[in-house]
């Protein structure tokens, strides 16, 4: 028998992002190390090393990526993972001779359209640094919801320094990676965007992937998780509960709090709530329960969860899709508003919310979007026939399935 292949995962530093090794910076290993039940660190079937925080001090990061060979036991590395936007990972393992495997958090739409990048350059569309030179939607397929050239993966309202930082530094490099890489993983399915996923040949949809932990052990979050939460979602009936969270990294003014919690309670429903850092100034009233972090995958899972208020970062989006749940739109940057479009325009499983003239969600909208939704069988229909799509795919024959053994096959060559 000859040996096993050995793989080396390279996430990006995110709470979204994260024999197999798992290589992280110092400061996100000692989070997972603290959150990980001290009983099950010596037993996972997975490794856990780190690297210094500042690898973009080491021009080409062989000296970093031979430190993770030390850290791995010294077995000969088969096939490196890394995020699309770890280009340094990417790049070591081609010089050092090993096969490289982009993993793609983000949907195959955005990713499409960061390919574009040069051919919208060249027609004049934006910039060199991303900037839009023009007030037009951009389209690359009929069957792909069309871009806001305001709302771009790397726009950034108010700041138009931070905006060409982002391109050139972050959005340039992915287009560079993708063509350094053998192969792209990418969780999502084919089902879910077969047009975008046919403008790139070298994309393996394999998503939507698994949420569970099935040995209970392994830390997923920075953040302990509220299972209060679970009790209380069983006290109220099938169908009855908002649930709201909007990611690890979203941010709203005083104002904007306000009118949110408002109209939460003016709903008169009861609802679910994740706030970070407790950063409420104002009672939410008999409706409400609010925790810091919940589970929620058991939350999506619930029967009492009637829809899913949400930022639409690409890994609830996906969480939403498997567990069948209307989503009522809030996007906040990124690739969040295109994310919407699918979740509204061509998948029909949600609402978006629309700002105020002074650019803030008022406690009407969310209110009458929250009531609409909830109320509307077509939204839900659609929402469980995406949740059996996803089933489908990645159980044993779905498209999913058989790309993930393609590539698992290719490695053991």
């Amino acid at each position: 028998m000859g040996r096993k292949p050995h793989v080396i995962l390279v996430p990006y530093p995110a709470q979204g992002h994260v024999k197999v090794t798992f290589v992280n910076t110092e400061s996100i290993h000692a989070k997972l190390m603290y959150v990980m039940l001290e009983k099950f660190k010596e037993k996972i079937p997975i490794s856990l090393v780190s690297v210094p925080e500042g690898l973009e001090s080491n021009h080409d990061g062989k000296d970093s990526f031979q430190a993770i060979e030390s850290g791995s036991s010294f077995i000969q590395i088969t096939l490196v993972i890394a995020d699309i936007s770890v280009g340094w990972a990417l790049e070591v393992a081609g010089k050092m001779g090993i096969q490289r495997a982009a993993f793609v958090p983000n949907g195959v739409g955005n990713l499409a359209m960061i390919r574009h990048n040069p051919m919208l350059i060249e027609a004049g569309i934006i910039d060199d640094y991303g900037i839009p030179m023009k007030d037009e939607f951009i389209c690359l397929s009929n069957e792909i919801p069309a871009w806001n050239t305001n709302e771009l993966v790397w726009s950034f309202t108010g700041d138009r320094e931070v905006q060409k930082l982002i391109f050139k530094h972050f959005i340039c490099n992915i287009v560079e990676n993708v063509q350094i890489s053998n192969w792209l993983l990418v969780n999502s399915s084919y089902e879910l965007e077969p047009s975008a996923c046919d403008l790139i040949p070298n994309i393996l949809p394999i998503g939507s992937l698994p949420m569970s932990d099935p040995l209970g052990s392994f830390a997923r979050n920075f953040w302990p998780e509220d299972s209060t939460c679970l009790s209380w979602l069983d006290e109220h009936p099938p169908g009855s509960v908002i649930y709201a969270t909007f990611g690890s990294s979203t941010i709203c003014n005083k104002q904007q709090f306000n009118e949110l919690a408002l109209g939460l309670e003016t709903l008169g429903q009861p609802f679910l709530w994740v706030v970070q850092f407790l950063q409420m100034e104002c009672l939410v009233g008999k409706y409400g329960k609010i925790v810091e972090w919940a589970p929620q995958e058991k939350v999506l899972a619930h029967p009492s969860t009637a829809c899913f208020f949400t930022h639409c970062g690409w890994n609830s989006t996906m969480k939403g899709l498997n567990m069948g749940v209307p989503f009522l739109c809030w996007p906040y940057c990124a690739d969040q508003f295109h994310n919407r479009s699918y979740i509204c325009e061509t998948w029909k499983v949600g609402l978006g919310l629309i700002p105020d003239d002074n650019s803030i969600v008022n406690r009407h909208e969310i209110k009458t979007k929250l009531e609409k939704l909830v109320s509307d069988k077509d939204i839900k229909a659609n929402s469980l026939k995406l949740k059996e799509m996803a089933r489908k795919s990645t159980s044993e024959g779905g498209s999913s399935f058989k790309n993930f053994i393609r590539f698992v096959e290719q490695i053991n060559l």
